[in-house]
């Protein structure tokens, strides 16, 4: 897996809608309870109670969106004590919950900070251009619809399941699509991780492209040991979305400046200025 660091594309205006969206992320993961205090990932049973409780009240669930089977009981939030032992208290849902505004609420909901950081740096260094090329309100709406489109698509291909589906991941998807669509020349810095992080200059449709053949691979179960607890299937449809929605401006988008200096990790040509 690579990380991107920046990309070689300046930007005409500041990305108003980009900021926002990060600094909502940090602020309801700060707020979600059992999450923000935990830096290793470790927690009490009470705080596994109340994390339950939250994300079956404001996760997505395939079942709930594509048959609207609300569950008959969710957990409490408190912690009881049972034939089995200690366990989070369940009862029948004191809340009415709609199943399409929870695809809204889920893509501001994070399982840890590696979810949080890891999708916050992508949309930092590609959602600003993508922001800049379409104005602050068409991707504001362009964000919504294509993590709309990564929540229903992953529902329709899980439909039974009762999982919570939560991360912005699907939305930034779409907006890697879009980026591969309107700038796939653009350079990106990366680091590549072979004995320690070997830092790469790459075209965008390379690394992105990469990228997009990763979650097809793992989507399908291929390159990993189970599906585990990542919704790749959501990542693949909301970076088709995004790459659908961004065609028609291709045409209009002016090219990336040529980088100089380094390129794939050694020295271009030298240009002397004064």
């Amino acid at each position: 897996m690579v990380i991107p660091v920046h990309d070689v594309n300046p930007v005409r205006r500041t990305p108003w809608v980009t900021y926002a969206l990060i600094a909502a992320n940090f602020v309801v993961f700060l707020f979600t309870p059992g999450l923000a205090g935990s830096v290793v990932g470790d927690s009490t049973l009470a705080q596994t109670c109340h994390l339950q409780a939250f994300l079956d009240h404001y996760a997505a669930v395939p079942r709930e969106l594509i048959h609207h089977q609300m569950p008959r009981l969710v957990p409490t939030g408190d912690v009881g004590v049972g034939a089995h032992g200690a366990g989070c208290v369940v009862a029948p849902p004191g809340y009415d919950k709609s199943p399409a505004l929870s695809v809204l609420t889920a893509m501001f909901l994070h399982g840890s900070w590696l979810h949080l950081l890891g999708n916050m740096l992508f949309l930092l260094i590609f959602g600003n251009n993508v922001e800049d090329r379409m104005g602050h309100i068409r991707y504001a709406l362009f964000y919504v619809v294509c993590g709309y489109a990564a929540g229903y698509g992953f529902a329709l291909l899980n439909a039974d399941s009762a999982d919570p589906l939560i991360g912005a991941s699907g939305a930034i998807a779409g907006v890697l699509g879009a980026y591969l669509v309107l700038y796939p020349k653009a350079r990106v810095w990366i680091l590549v991780p072979f004995l320690l992080f070997l830092p790469l200059r790459l075209p965008a449709w390379i690394v992105l492209g990469f990228w997009f053949v990763l979650q097809a691979v793992y989507s399908s179960g291929e390159g990993v040991s189970s599906a585990g607890t990542v919704a790749y299937a959501a990542h693949v449809v909301g970076f088709l979305a995004g790459m659908l929605l961004a065609w028609p401006l291709k045409a209009g988008t002016p090219p990336p400046p040529e980088p100089r200096g380094l390129l794939f990790g050694r020295n271009a040509r030298p240009r002397h200025t004064w």
